[in-house]
């Protein structure tokens, strides 16, 4: 339950109010005035006062003052025998949450207390996922400093503010409700309602009614009207993932609440206007599935009218690195204890796997790794990857074949220079775990000169100190 700061200066009447908070299951602190009170306040956090107005060393609206200096959010109830209208006025317009009058009812001080502690709970609640959505939708965190995350950063920059519905492609894993949120969070219904929903996650006849609602009846087990995702997200931003799953007659009624800003509730004929703005995702090439007949034409252009495309992870080995290093810092926030280091081997490892499962698997293996690694540092051992889903890159065959996989999955077009600097690190860092450190054996694995490559190491600022 709440922990609650009773506050008078009538023993007795502490007494009683507290015994009445206690017995519903609060934890009560009991302060004999105004300067006990706040020094009681800002020792710890409490989640209601509960004051007299009227005590020999100040009086309610100056500790409800005092209060909302430490913490606006925990709710402040006085309790006075001159209860006055005017009274009862100016301490709301202060900030007062309520206030009771002497003689009091128990029953009513239980009633007033349970629904502050409610509220602060609430506003906490709506702090906690307000946070959550600072550090996933902005576009600071959408990691990555190459050209492909620029350019993804440049057409979040342009297409946010203009309302248009967007259409984000891309493999699992790669992002894309994070491009969603980020553009939500630039656009003028960023402090509106950011609603996501899987349409890959329902079947059929109950997708239908989690993004229209439906009325009571409508089907069985349907005891009580309910809103769809749509009215969720009024004035807001709705993201729809996996958009290229819904069915051709869900489809039929998605374009019409897109071409008229109105639906119908599942059995119901009142049609709702809605006002809502839609991002929709998608892992399928739905050119194809049009071409194929299984989704519509006129629902894809008019969700595509701003294409965004999130790239996969294996063609920006270069933010890599960048990404480990945020995970890291999450976890090591998380639980509250120093980031942990990656070493050399385990990094070369990384840079050198393809992550079928893209950012998401990146983020799994650096968090489980991060929570298990024996030693001070994530080791190679640490991150055990798929066999099958490292990069030939890393080790091309001798006819070549490795060379060729490689070549076919870096996009085109690409920022050559990047990502030659970016394989030419993955190399070196391999070679210099390999062995152990010493340049000398590094170069000789590479094929190389040492000078060239402490030349190499000392541009880029890696590597041990020549052995």
């Amino acid at each position: 339950m709440a922990r609650l700061l009773v506050v008078d200066d009538e023993l007795n009447m502490r007494r009683v109010l507290g015994a009445i908070l206690q017995g519903d299951g609060h934890d009560v602190v009991e302060a004999a005035g105004v300067d006990e009170a706040r020094k009681a306040f800002a020792a710890s956090p409490f989640d209601l006062v509960v004051t007299d107005q009227r005590m020999s060393d100040g009086d309610g609206l100056s500790l409800l003052a005092s209060c909302q200096e430490v913490d606006p959010t925990v709710p402040v109830v006085l309790i006075t025998a001159y209860a006055t209208v005017e009274l009862a006025v100016d301490a709301m317009r202060q900030g007062a949450f309520d206030v009771i009058p002497k003689p009091f009812v128990p029953a009513a001080v239980r009633a007033v207390v349970k629904r502050a502690c409610e509220r602060t709970e609430l506003l906490r609640e709506n702090e906690r996922l307000r946070g959550q959505v600072r550090r996933l939708a902005g576009p600071d965190d959408l990691v990555g400093d190459g050209p492909e995350m620029a350019t993804l950063r440049g057409l979040i920059a342009r297409v946010a503010p203009t309302g248009a519905t967007v259409l984000i492609s891309g493999e699992t894993g790669t992002g894309k409700e994070l491009v969603a949120r980020a553009i939500h969070a630039a656009s003028g219904r960023a402090r509106r309602p950011f609603v996501a929903v899987n349409c890959a996650g329902f079947p059929e006849t109950l997708l239908e009614s989690e993004l229209f609602g439906h009325e009571r009846g409508a089907f069985t087990g349907a005891d009580r009207p309910r809103q769809g995702v749509f009215e969720a997200a009024h004035l807001g931003t709705l993201f729809l993932d996996e958009a290229g799953e819904m069915s051709l007659p869900l489809q039929a009624k998605l374009l019409r609440v897109l071409m008229n800003g109105e639906l119908v509730r599942v059995g119901s004929t009142v049609a709702r206007h809605v006002d809502v703005r839609i991002i929709a995702a998608t892992n399928r090439d739905l050119e194809r599935r049009v071409r194929e007949g299984v989704f519509r034409e006129d629902l894809y252009y008019r969700l595509a009218v701003v294409p965004i495309a999130v790239p996969p992870l294996r063609s920006r080995r270069s933010d890599i690195a960048h990404l480990v290093d945020h995970f890291l810092a999450l976890v090591a926030r998380d639980l509250k204890v120093e980031p942990r280091a990656v070493s050399p081997a385990a990094m070369a490892k990384l840079l050198a796997y393809d992550f079928p499962g893209n950012i998401r698997e990146l983020r799994n293996l650096i968090e489980r790794a991060a929570i298990l690694a024996a030693g001070p540092r994530i080791e190679a051992e640490d991150v055990p990857l798929a066999a099958a889903s490292a990069s030939p890159g890393a080790g091309p065959g001798r006819d070549g074949s490795g060379v060729e996989q490689l070549v076919a999955g870096l996009p085109d077009p690409l920022d050559l220079p990047a990502v030659m600097n970016a394989l030419e690190d993955a190399l070196v860092q391999r070679a210099l775990a390999a062995a152990g450190g010493v340049q000398a054996e590094a170069a000789r694995r590479l094929g190389v000169s040492r000078s060239h490559l402490a030349y190499k190491l000392k541009v880029r600022g890696g590597g041990k100190a020549p052995r």
